[in-house]
């Protein structure tokens, strides 16, 4: 009976495997591109879309059954230099913070702030619309929320954002971890993104933006930074003197990090460094960040657009290269009709703005399955539920093909 079962496993995974085959032929949504533009899809009216003034945009719902809280953090690391600031002798971060309230009510929390808008609407080029709609987003937290649950329940996710990339742009998967019971903290990486916006108004944009080349020693400079901003975050959080007042729920034991583009690449870094994190997940970001010949052992998804991602297509080598050295549990899923942005709020909100983001999957089914899959993932590896999810293509979501995977 168990050779049966073995025989039937080893025939449903060969079939999830084989599904994956390079894409041939152009996608829409097929380009590593975040940025909506007013552009038309392939097949859709080239007549300008409405100019969003009136429009109220807002992020799906969560999918938890806790109400969520969230809260800002400024740090400072005095024990290093800005790595992008040669006059520098600390490191000051924000970080955002999502967690399970214990009620709901409140003040919902703004999505960003109005430079933090101004800035992000000019860099994607989308003009048209007022400088503040960003801001107008309807969000599902509420601002400075008193935390729920008991002293070191709740498992600690660090999110780090793509290059550029506000720490507001994976708002949409903190709110629904958080409503399922984590502690999430989103990063803004100093000097690496649009804007970061300081207490008293103060605004630091983006420093590395202008440094060239982009060549490999300048993304392990961006991965080596951004694991020391995780593992500074972790201590402010689960250390003696935390940095904030809910800090005393986190279980110091279950911490792992995502992130999107470059965020979900620099995780290698953080794995790799900090003993603390025992998972980590790459969401559609070029494995820039490569992972060692001596390997990585710990837990480790791969999810990513199936036009670029899948093994063999183009923009797929750095993850085979990844692939071999990742020699613990891991997977590498791709999302049929996925673009780059769909992994994060961008396409969310570019669509409803009605932007092109490049995807044929609408917005809001991608980030369903973005939610569905990294809690999954966490599920998984911070709280040892079994994930069917992980081992063969579901029902519930056929966008999703299992490309390569090990034994659970």
């Amino acid at each position: 009976m168990e050779l049966r079962k073995m025989v039937i496993a080893a025939g449903v995974l060969a079939s999830a495997i084989t599904a994956c085959a390079p894409v041939s032929g152009p996608e829409a949504g097929s380009g590593s591109v975040d940025r909506p533009s007013r552009n038309p899809s392939p097949g859709v009216s080239a007549e300008p879309p409405k100019t969003a003034r009136d429009t109220v945009l807002s992020l799906p719902e969560p999918t938890g059954s806790q109400p969520v809280g969230t809260t800002s953090l400024h740090l400072t690391d005095t024990s290093r230099p800005d790595p992008w600031d040669a006059g520098s002798t600390s490191r000051e971060l924000m970080v955002s913070l999502w967690y399970p309230a214990a009620r709901a009510g409140g003040q919902a929390a703004p999505y960003m702030s109005a430079v933090e808008s101004e800035l992000t609407l000019k860099d994607a080029g989308v003009t048209g619309v007022p400088a503040d709609l960003l801001t107008r987003t309807r969000t599902h937290a509420f601002s400075d929320a008193p935390a729920a649950g008991k002293a070191r329940e709740l498992p600690l996710v660090v999110l780090s954002p793509g290059f550029e990339k506000t720490r507001s742009s994976l708002t949409g998967l903190a709110e629904d971890l958080a409503s399922r019971g984590y502690v999430v903290a989103s990063i803004s990486h100093t000097h690496e993104n649009i804007a970061t916006v300081f207490p008293g108004g103060r605004v630091v944009t983006c420093t590395a933006c202008q440094v060239q080349p982009h060549d490999q020693a300048f993304w392990d400079k961006v991965g080596a930074t951004r694991a020391d901003d995780v593992s500074f975050v972790v201590d402010q959080l689960t250390g003696p003197r935390p940095g904030w007042k809910g800090a005393g729920l986190i279980d110091p034991a279950r911490i792992a990090m995502a992130g999107h583009s470059v965020g979900g690449a620099s995780s290698v870094a953080a794995l790799l460094k900090d003993s603390r994190i025992k998972a980590g997940v790459n969401v559609d970001g070029l494995a820039v960040v490569p992972v060692p010949a001596s390997g990585l052992r710990k837990p480790y998804l791969l999810l990513g657009s199936q036009a670029t991602r899948t093994p063999g297509g183009r923009e797929a080598a750095s993850w085979q290269a990844a692939w071999q050295h990742l020699t613990g549990w891991k997977r590498w899923l791709v999302v049929a009709g996925a673009g780059h942005a769909s992994f994060t709020d961008i396409s969310v909100l570019g669509e409803q703005a009605g932007l092109d983001t490049g995807a044929t999957l609408p917005a809001a089914r991608s980030m369903e399955i973005t939610r569905a899959y990294v809690a999954a993932f966490l599920d998984l590896h911070l709280r040892g539920t079994p994930q069917p999810l992980f081992d063969q293509t579901s029902q519930t979501y056929p966008e999703v093909t299992v490309c390569m995977t090990t034994p659970a």
